[in-house]
């Protein structure tokens, strides 16, 4: 299957393949967190007791089954000239907005289960999370890692950093900010003046 480009502006979703790589997940920790204790259990404890555990278990595990495809259809990222926006969740929906002067670092990760499904996740940082171990944003289920960690960090270079003292390259709206403070400070001086 064809990667599609990724367009500026246009809402893009992870992979199909991460959809696979949660059930995935899923079907690894039932098979080596789970079944483990569960098995005993239900096997060496009284009627009642076993159906206590085992139904409860079971209920969670029919409803991540069912919760997975409405994350995955709940995951959007956009890119922006000026902007990473993102959203997901299903009954608790979270959004984001990063700007690109505010990023320092765009990293690429890939576990050997990822690796298996194809994909990648994309760790953007930025000057306020630094110093700390997550990243501001999280982009799974990424094809083409290289190519939007490059789409990114070029926007990136093209804005500049939001710390940077003013320069050459002030904006225009600050020359005519400073315009109309010297404006209203002749009209002060008139004033005080008389």
């Amino acid at each position: 299957m064809p990667l599609i480009p990724l367009r500026i502006g246009e809402a893009f979703r992870p992979a199909r393949q991460f959809r696979s790589y949660l059930y995935a997940s899923l079907v690894l920790t039932v098979v080596f967190l789970i079944l483990p204790w569960l098995v005993p259990v239900v096997v060496f404890s009284p009627l009642p007791v076993a159906l206590a555990i085992a139904i409860p278990v079971l209920a969670v595990i029919v409803f991540v089954i069912y919760w997975i495809p409405l994350y995955y259809e709940s995951i959007v990222y956009r890119l922006t000239v000026t902007e990473i926006t993102w959203q997901r969740g299903v009954w608790f929906r979270q959004t984001g907005i990063v700007p690109y002067n505010r990023i320092t670092n765009v990293d690429i990760a890939q576990g050997p289960l990822m690796r298996f499904f194809s994909f990648s996740a994309v760790r953007v940082q930025t000057a306020g999370y630094s110093a700390q171990a997550q990243a501001e944003i999280l982009l799974n289920g990424i094809e083409d890692p290289k190519d939007l960690q490059e789409k990114i960090m070029g926007f990136v270079r093209r804005t500049g950093p939001v710390a940077v003292g003013i320069g050459p390259e002030e904006p225009p709206a600050a020359d005519a900010t400073v315009e109309e403070l010297r404006a209203i400070r002749r009209l002060l001086e008139r004033l005080l003046e008389r």
